[in-house]
């Protein structure tokens, strides 16, 4: 196992954006909000500490929203993390950053702030809000000032994968750290990534070769290749290959759902992974995470259950993205539909 065991810690719904491939607002774009109050914040981080002692794993927490920032306890927690000597991410907006806020998130232990991209400034606007797309860029530089990571996230999708190669080149331009991107994942079964596995594969193989250049050329910008498919792009390209001293069983790479990873919802409620819309195990208000760990999270431990994956040689380090899998089919564990790889 991991050393890191990573908690995805969404503190509240509040936002002032209504994406329109949020998973809290998809279905309900009117639903209320929630947000844990002080006294379920501090008991959920210490059932989260429970949990790292248990197993002997070391915390990092991913504190997100909604909109963390506009939590009122927000920097009351942040203080919490910092008592423990505990680094962190946020994963939020722009709107509320300047750089006394970004000096004082990384006086408190912040190593990466991550902002959302999702397109030029037209398409990006029409994801969010009007505005967004240049606060987002103007915001860059002011993370980077305080010494802290500024990490750019793209949803892809059939609406903006034309546009995936501007948005490296505008993301370089202005310095962001690191760029990442990921499929959008359907909310429900009648919605669709749009994508198929021939333009996908189009895209990774269009986008290898721009990084490629970029690093060339002595680029700053970090190119994280997040999605799991760039293993099987690398592996048919020969970049990737299975080491002679694997081990039948273990798993090497991959999808982290059930190894290292859980997200804490505002209402306490623990899923697997927020991205799998069905895979809620408990919920940190009732119980002992250490003990969900063991019980209801194992049926996301079982690979022999991969419906292609487990035919394929790279089952210890792709499965590609179940939650994908899942929002398309309902399944967990059905075929990637963005996989071109044939298995007999």
């Amino acid at each position: 196992m991991k050393e890191y065991f990573a908690f995805q810690w969404h503190i509240t719904d509040e936002c002032d954006q209504r994406c329109k491939h949020c998973y809290i607002f998809s279905e309900d774009s009117s639903r209320n909000t929630d947000a844990m109050n002080w006294n379920q914040m501090r008991d959920t981080f210490y059932n989260c500490l429970d949990f790292c002692k248990v197993y002997g794993r070391l915390p990092y927490f991913y504190i997100t929203g909604g909109d963390p920032i506009l939590h009122p306890d927000f920097w009351r927690l942040l203080s919490l993390l910092k008592s423990h000597e505990l680094p962190f991410t946020i994963l939020g907006n722009p709107f509320h950053l300047n750089d006394a806020v970004c000096r004082r998130l990384k006086m408190y232990g912040c190593q990466k702030y991550q902002l959302s991209l999702d397109g030029m400034r037209e398409t990006h606007d029409w994801f969010r809000k009007p505005g967004s797309f240049d606060c987002t860029l103007e915001k860059i530089g002011c993370i980077k000032r305080a010494g802290i990571r500024s990490v750019i996230m793209t949803t892809v999708s059939g609406m903006n994968i034309k546009e995936i190669p501007a948005v490296i080149d505008t993301v370089t331009a202005y310095g962001a750290d690191v760029f990442a991107f990921a499929r959008y994942c359907p909310t429900s079964e009648e919605k669709d990534t749009g994508i198929s596995p021939k333009e996908y594969r189009e895209l990774l193989d269009t986008c290898y070769h721009i990084f490629k250049k970029y690093e060339a050329e002595g680029c700053s910008t970090y190119f994280n290749k997040k999605d799991h498919l760039w293993t099987l792009y690398e592996y048919e390209k020969g970049i990737f290959k299975i080491p002679e001293d694997a081990k039948d069983g273990i798993m090497y790479g991959g999808c982290n759902c059930g190894n290292c990873h859980m997200t804490i919802l505002p209402n306490g409620d623990l899923y697997a992974c927020r991205r799998v819309q069905n895979s809620k195990v408990g919920n940190v208000y009732q119980d002992r995470i250490a003990d969900v760990w063991v019980c209801q999270m194992e049926q996301y431990r079982d690979y022999t259950k991969f419906e292609k994956c487990a035919k394929c040689e790279l089952l210890a380090y792709c499965r590609g993205c179940p939650a994908v899998a899942g929002g398309k089919s309902g399944n967990f564990y059905a075929a990637d539909p963005q996989c071109w790889k044939e298995v007999i």
